[in-house]
C-alpha cells in the first residue's frame, strides 16, 4: 500500500510530480489549497503519512513563507527533491496547432514559456488558478480551440495530447521540494549527508561570523543560508542553514561546537542531498 502525503495544488500538479519521484508512482496524494493546509494535513496521523511542500525555485528564489511554516510545524525533514520544471503544451486528441486560439495556465508559467507563445501572437493568453487545472479544465470541456501549459503528468492524467514538449524559456529551471514526515513515523535515513537547521544569535557584533566560522572549521559546506526577523524583537534575526557534510560524526561535532554561541537551535531534519538532473 502506498504512502498518502499532502501536497498543495491539483492532480498532476508539479509537487505531485515530486511526491511520486521520492515516494513512487502508487504514491497518493491529498491536494490541498494552501501550503498551511499542507502542513497541517501532514501534522495529522489519522489523515496522511507526511507531506511534500516547495521551498525555493532556481530562478523565482525561496518561497519565504514557507520557512516560516517549517520553523513552527511538528515536521521532521526527511528528504529532498530538485525536480526540473518543464512545461508543455497540450491539447485534447485530435486537435492541431493550427485550430488553437487560447492557450491557458498559470501566469507564471505562461510567463516562463513568452519566447514561444510570442511566436504565434494570433494566440489568446489567459491566466487561470493553477497549472494542473487549465489542463482538468481543457478535458472536461472537449474544447477543440483551447491549449493549456502544463506538466507531463497532467497530460497524462487527463488524456491530453502534448503537441509541443518543454516550451519553457529557462531549461535549467528547478524548483526544491521539501519531504516532510511526523516524527513518531518518520522514515529511517541511512547514511545522511544533508540536515536542515535554525538557529539564531545575540545582537552582539560578529556573532553570526562566529557561527559561520565555527562551521566552516568543520569541514562542512553551507549551501543554504536564509535569514528572518524575530517577530517582537528589535532587529534580530533567525537563520535558516541547509548544511552538507561526509557523515553524522562530523555534523554533530560541528553543532556541539556552534550550540554555545546560538540560541534555540533546532534542528529539522538529516537526510540525503537531493540530485539535480
Amino acid at each position: 500500500m502506498g504512502k498518502r502525503v499532502s501536497i498543495q495544488g491539483y492532480e498532476g500538479s508539479f509537487h505531485q510530480v515530486a511526491a511520486q519521484q521520492f515516494f513512487g508512482r502508487d504514491v497518493e496524494v491529498i491536494t490541498c489549497a494552501t501550503f498551511r493546509e499542507v502542513i497541517r494535513v501532514a501534522s495529522n496521523r489519522k489523515e496522511s503519512d507526511g507531506g511534500v511542500m516547495a521551498i525555493e525555485n532556481s530562478i523565482a528564489g525561496s518561497i519565504l513563507p514557507n520557512y516560516n511554516l517549517l520553523q513552527k510545524s511538528p515536521l521532521l525533514v526527511v528528504g529532498e527533491i530538485y525536480l526540473q520544471i518543464e512545461q508543455h503544451l497540450m491539447v485534447n486528441p485530435g486537435v492541431t496547432l493550427e485550430d488553437i486560439r487560447e492557450v491557458h495556465s498559470h501566469p507564471m508559467a505562461l510567463l516562463q514559456c513568452i519566447d514561444y507563445l510570442e511566436k504565434h501572437p494570433a494566440w489568446k493568453l489567459v491566466e487561470t488558478e493553477d497549472t494542473a487545472l487549465s489542463a482538468k479544465h481543457l478535458h472536461q470541456h472537449r474544447s477543440r480551440h483551447t491549449a493549456a501549459i502544463a506538466s507531463g503528468l497532467a497530460a497524462e492524467l487527463f488524456g491530453l495530447h502534448i503537441l509541443a514538449p518543454s516550451i519553457q524559456t529557462m531549461k535549467n529551471n528547478y524548483t526544491r521540494f521539501l519531504i516532510l514526515q511526523r516524527e513518531e513515523n518518520a522514515m529511517v535515513v541511512s547514511n545522511p549527508n544533508k540536515a536542515s537547521v535554525n538557529f539564531h544569535t545575540d545582537h552582539s557584533r560578529g556573532s553570526l561570523a562566529r557561527v559561520l566560522t565555527r562551521i566552516a572549521d568543520g569541514g562542512i559546506n553551507l549551501s543554504k543560508l536564509q535569514s528572518f526577523p524575530i517577530p517582537g524583537s528589535e532587529w534580530e534575526y533567525s537563520f535558516h542553514a541547509d548544511m552538507e557534510f561526509d557523515d553524522m560524526d562530523q555534523f554533530e561535532r560541528v553543532i556541539e561546537a556552534i550550540k554555545p554561541i546560538t540560541a534555540e537551535l533546532k534542528i529539522y531534519g538529516t537526510y540525503k542531498k537531493g540530485i539535480t538532473v
